[in-house]
């Protein structure tokens, strides 16, 4: 089947890849690891697929329909996120227009609303895969009747079908993703060294924090399950032969320090084969210690982690699982064994006060990290906090759209009695500011080595400009 898998462009810049869809603060453009995987099934199944990443390389309208005209797709994928649903919907509709294709929808906010998005579309979308999509879209190729795929929404007599879940995804099936329809430069992150190119070492998470969409349970799930050592290292060999001009591999799963046991035996494998290549990861702060002297030898440069606030009860309040001691305790030890630490932290938590939002900035300068990143909690649909800001009515937009601002950047969610939407973009802003604007960090960033001033440069860049845009 010739099938057209589609990451639709939604203004410049609009990252769709990311945890939260939007243009970010930082002008980040992520890799389509999930959707390449998929593409990487139908290929091994046999399918002829065509993919653009619209979105990545900002398309417009008319060069998406020279795509679509190109393709003459029988199915087409369209990727899809909150804020740009009814746009993705309109790129699905174009699609079957000129090709007279059916069409198909993936992404976390289909998975959670197929109901509304049935409604939404009027007759433009056929399917809905929810929830991880590799082997339903490869059911559909196929030709397997749509009663008989697990996890598919579909219409009968125009009212919608949610077919029941299967199994989750054997990780250890799925080929690696199939990167030769992108090319690394066309991604950008401040933080890591570019080119690069990200890495999932297996999907799920046993955390229970109520923000995160990614593993609620119709996506990757509240189980981890994680690939085997010696196919991740093969997947880091692959990608450096494909692209010799990768300078780091970025392990984005939430989970690849969580066991022991993996994170050891991957650290083994890269020495076993004698690999030089440099990696970083997401890491929670209750990971064994003991870890990271090993991570470090086995070429681990940065640890982008999640320390999210500075008081233990808006910690408790996402159940996020962690201590602010153990904070203290992962930052020293990750800052003695030279690792780079970039700290992510929001603002916003259920029951936030101006004095716990001043907490976490503080806590934020206290810990020694060499770049951090300040958002207010996004609420995504599917999410326990969603359910709950539905019900006590501290959702700010009021339409999909209103999850970005028109200029598709990053907005405040939610607004509470103790503090307002306004406070806590105060509150963002000052934490950002008050972070890099400190001689100790212009000082470190003025230091830094020539490859890492560039990114810097690039960073300082894209800040600058969201600054600009605020006051504006």
């Amino acid at each position: 089947m010739k099938i057209l898998v589609l990451n639709p462009p939604y203004g410049d810049d609009f990252c769709r890849s990311a945890r939260w869809a939007a243009k970010s603060r930082g002008r980040v453009q992520r890799h389509p690891d999930w959707l390449l995987t998929a593409v990487a099934v139908l290929e091994r199944a046999g399918h002829d697929v065509v993919f653009s990443d619209a979105a990545a390389l900002n398309l417009g309208l008319d060069q998406v329909k020279d795509v679509i005209r190109q393709a003459r797709p029988e199915l087409a994928v369209v990727h899809t996120t909150t804020p740009s649903i009814d746009s993705d919907i309109a790129h699905a509709r174009l699609a079957r227009e000129l090709s007279g294709c059916r069409t198909v929808l993936v992404g976390p906010h289909v998975t959670a609303l197929p109901d509304d998005t049935f409604a939404r579309a009027a007759g433009a979308v056929d399917f809905i895969a929810r929830g991880e999509y590799d082997y339903i879209l490869q059911d559909l190729a196929d030709g397997k009747p749509p009663a008989e795929i697990p996890g598919l929404s579909w219409l009968s007599a125009g009212a919608p079908v949610n077919n029941p879940y299967g199994a989750p995804v054997d990780v250890n099936t799925l080929p690696f993703p199939a990167w030769r329809h992108i090319k690394p430069e066309w991604y950008r992150d401040a933080g890591k060294r570019f080119p690069f190119l990200t890495l999932i070492s297996g999907r799920g998470c046993l955390g229970r924090c109520t923000f995160c969409r990614d593993t609620t349970e119709s996506m990757a799930g509240r189980h981890m399950r994680a690939r085997s050592a010696a196919a991740i290292v093969d997947e880091m060999e692959y990608d450096l032969k494909l692209f010799p001009q990768l300078r780091e591999i970025m392990f984005e799963t939430d989970t690849l320090t969580a066991s022991a046991v993996q994170m050891r035996a991957l650290c083994e494998e890269i020495h076993r084969r004698g690999l030089k290549a440099t990696w970083s990861c997401n890491t929670r702060v209750d990971l064994d210690l003991a870890l990271l002297p090993l991570m470090r030898e086995a070429g681990c440069r940065m640890l982008m982690v999640g320390f999210e606030f500075g008081t233990q009860a808006a910690l408790d309040a996402v159940k996020k699982g962690i201590t602010l001691e153990q904070s203290k305790k992962f930052a020293a030890e990750a800052a003695r064994l030279g690792f780079t630490i970039h700290g992510c932290f929001m603002i916003g938590a259920p029951g936030e006060t101006r004095e716990s939002a001043t907490a976490t900035v503080e806590f934020a300068k206290s810990l020694p990290l060499d770049t951090v990143q300040f958002s207010g909690i996004c609420v995504y649909p599917g999410t326990e906090l969603y359910d709950w800001a539905k019900e006590k009515g501290y959702l700010v937009p009021k339409e999909w759209k209103d999850w970005v601002s028109p200029e598709r950047e990053q907005v405040t969610l939610l607004s509470y009695p103790q503090l307002s939407k306004a406070e806590i973009d105060y509150f963002i802003d000052r934490g950002l500011k008050e972070f890099y604007l400190r001689p100790s960090q212009l000082l470190r960033m003025l230091f830094a080595s020539p490859a890492d001033l560039v990114r810097k440069l690039y960073g300082a860049r894209s800040f600058f400009a969201y600054l600009l845009g605020r006051r504006r």
